[in-house]
């Protein structure tokens, strides 16, 4: 199973929700390949910051041969996360080839609506040649007690897109464990964050199997 994280607009925290998504998945016993797509490396980075041996590795691959180069890559894993990048729509095309499915994080606000136009006019033009594409919204970054959330889901309609059920909420211990190259399901397992995670990944096995 191949995972993309993708949005051509940056700043939607595609990095943040690739390694919770990784990391929730190695914990059940998934091997588990992260692929970091974005030049800018934010996924290798905070590999790197961690102290002690990692769950899963993580490789650099932005360029626009990944559908081609994770055949081999990808044969020895059961699941390849990849954290795509914004504003590159060569990579972002061979991220989608690649992949079983889609995730699309997308923060509610109406910019963030419209700018998810180009990473949906890319996953339509896959599926001409991938049929069995999957893919689906993520609300990321939702405001705590606040209605935006259901309100950019109606927005989102107009793209004839799923959205996934889960709402990850913008909460402060997810920049606290990246700082150290870890995440909320190990720092703290038992906060609303790591349940909104694990509550997120049966989201996604129920799109894969739908």
């Amino acid at each position: 199973m191949i995972i993309g994280i993708l949005n051509q607009k940056g700043g939607v925290g595609k990095t943040t929700l690739s390694v919770h998504i990784a990391t929730a998945l190695a914990q059940e016993n998934k091997k588990v390949l992260m692929v970091d797509a974005d030049p800018q490396a934010s996924a290798m980075d905070w590999s790197a910051s961690r102290e002690d041996e990692g769950l899963f590795p993580v490789i650099g691959l932005p360029k626009a041969t990944i559908h081609k180069e994770l055949k081999t890559l990808a044969s020895n894993y059961d699941v390849v996360v990849i954290d795509g990048p914004p504003r590159s729509y060569d990579v972002s095309r061979s991220a989608i080839m690649a992949s079983d499915i889609i995730l699309i994080p997308i923060q509610p606000s109406p910019y963030d609506v419209w700018a998810a136009k180009e990473i949906v006019e890319l996953i339509n033009e896959a599926t001409s040649f991938k049929e069995n594409l999957k893919s689906a919204f993520v609300i990321n970054r939702k405001i705590v007690n606040t209605a935006i959330g259901r309100d950019v889901k109606e927005a989102l309609v107009e793209y004839n897109l799923p959205v996934l059920k889960t709402a990850i909420c913008q909460r402060v211990v997810f920049a606290e464990s990246a700082a150290a190259g870890k995440t909320v399901l190990e720092n703290e397992p038992a906060s609303l964050a790591a349940k909104e995670i694990n509550s997120l990944i049966e989201d996604i096995t129920e799109a894969l199997n739908d």
